[in-house]
């Protein structure tokens, strides 16, 4: 299972015309155009997921560069987030804050 990144996505791109240049290509397991929490609105890119690697690396090759509802998609590979490294600083390890013209509370 390989998932491919969809970047430079036009916000009126639907997933349904995502999936209609996509199929063309190979069977989609997952498909996802990302939108912004608060308003819904597209954050202009996706993600597409390939039964097989090949298909992925056949949509990268073929569709790269593919003009969809007046923008050039740019089409790789998605990289594995890396869920072990936590994301925020923590475990005492960062330097030390200094707050100018604070006061201690108490």
């Amino acid at each position: 299972m390989r998932k491919v990144f969809v970047g430079s996505l036009s916000w009126n791109t639907s997933e349904e015309s995502l999936s209609n240049l996509f199929s063309k290509i190979g069977e989609i397991e997952e498909l996802k155009i990302i939108t912004d929490r608060e308003t819904g609105r597209s954050r202009g890119f996706g993600f597409v997921t390939f039964s097989s690697e090949e298909d992925a690396n056949t949509a990268v090759r073929e569709l790269d560069g593919t003009e969809l509802d007046g923008r050039q998609l740019k089409i790789n590979i998605a990289k594995e987030r890396d869920r072990d490294s936590g994301g925020g600083g923590g475990g005492g390890h960062s330097a030390p804050r200094s707050f100018s013209g604070s006061r201690n509370r108490w």
